[in-house]
């Protein structure tokens, strides 16, 4: 079996060897435990590894997530990234395809134009926040990076990272899991492990809608304690699911150093 590293040793080694290639891993948890800091670490070993990225943010802009990579010690400037919200075609095949706010706008403007020429007296309005919207962008992204295996030529692993998918139904959290499953179907390649984050609300530590565990391969669930009682914040991860592996099932307590980004330590 392929195995996707995440660019963390000691989860990787929690998963005897990484996530399986192909494989949908949801990270869980409140704001603040360190759920989009591990999609840089999923995102950067994948550049390392030679494997291109979609990375779709709708928390902050590319830069601002570039920035945070180089204090934490990965430095995003040194790969090829293309924005599909520029107007300009990529020159060649980059390395990172970006998707923001302004991609999604981008394309939410693009579907309500081919809603408005199909039928003007009944178009459809798409928002940048939509599913439709986001599995048009990522499809974009897909054919930019050619995911699809041409004939003769060596198959691509990509990997897509989605932070956070509770923007898509936070108006909506009764629709999170029709709207994951819509996703999975419609973006799911063998070639392509995704990483995508879910939000916990930090005063009951539900997720903003259920649904999007259902549809995954994986599950981090990262926390912090009560930092009223604990007075410090103490953050965790544990791994609740992995398909086709025998993973570590003990909580690892969760460091952000900078230069190094996530530590994992043990628990004896």
């Amino acid at each position: 079996m392929k195995r996707v590293q995440t660019g963390i040793e000691n989860l990787d080694k929690a998963l005897e060897g990484g996530i399986p290639q192909g494989s949908w891993v949801v990270v869980a948890g409140e704001p603040g435990v360190g759920k989009s800091i591990l999609s840089i670490h999923f995102a950067y070993a994948g550049l390392k590894a030679g494997d291109p990225v979609v990375y779709v943010t709708t928390e902050q802009e590319f830069r601002d997530v570039m920035e945070q990579a180089k204090q934490l010690g990965m430095d995003f400037s040194k790969h090829s990234a293309y924005s599909i919200a520029w107007k300009k075609e990529p020159e060649k095949i980059p390395e990172i395809v970006v998707i923001d706010i302004f991609g999604l706008l981008k394309v939410a403007k693009q579907l309500t134009e081919k809603s408005k020429e199909a039928n003007p007296e009944k178009v459809r309005r798409y928002a940048a926040l939509s599913i439709d919207t986001l599995i048009e962008a990522i499809n974009e992204a897909y054919e930019i990076l050619a995911v699809a295996k041409e004939k003769g030529a060596p198959e691509r692993h990509v990997r897509l990272v989605v932070d956070s998918m509770s923007a898509f139904w936070v108006d909506r959290p009764v629709m999170a899991r029709k709207f994951s499953y819509q996703l999975k179907i419609a973006t799911h390649r063998e070639n392509v492990t995704a990483m995508l984050t879910s939000q916990y609300a930090p005063t009951t530590r539900q997720a903003y809608g259920f649904g999007l565990e259902h549809i995954a391969d994986g599950v981090f669930h990262m926390w912090m304690d009560e930092v009223e009682a604990a007075k410090e914040v103490r953050r965790w991860l544990i791994i609740k699911k992995m398909r086709m592996t025998n993973h570590a099932t003990r909580a690892f307590k969760v460091k952000i150093e900078p230069g190094r980004g996530i530590v994992l330590e043990t628990q004896t």
